[in-house]
């Protein structure tokens, strides 16, 4: 038995990719850009007078979008 035969190996770490759903009610959102510009990692821009998301799979579901906007006009899963 040498040094290596106590070390695991073949098995990789396996990475886990959660898809993040976002929820933006477009009745109450007034367009105040103040998510979009909070957000960490550019998800949401402005489409006319509503919040859009630019890339769901980029969401860290940081929730910072959701404890900034005045109106609660949007949900993290």
């Amino acid at each position: 038995m040498g040094l290596g035969s106590f070390f695991k190996r073949g098995k990789k770490k396996e990475e886990v990719v959660e898809e993040c759903h976002i929820d933006i009610n477009a009745v109450e959102c007034d367009g105040c850009e103040k998510c979009s510009i909070a957000c960490p990692n550019n998800v949401l821009m402005l489409v006319g007078d509503v919040m859009s998301v630019r890339d769901a799979q980029v969401c860290k579901t940081c929730r910072v979008c959701v404890a900034i906007c005045p109106n609660d006009c949007i949900t993290v899963n």
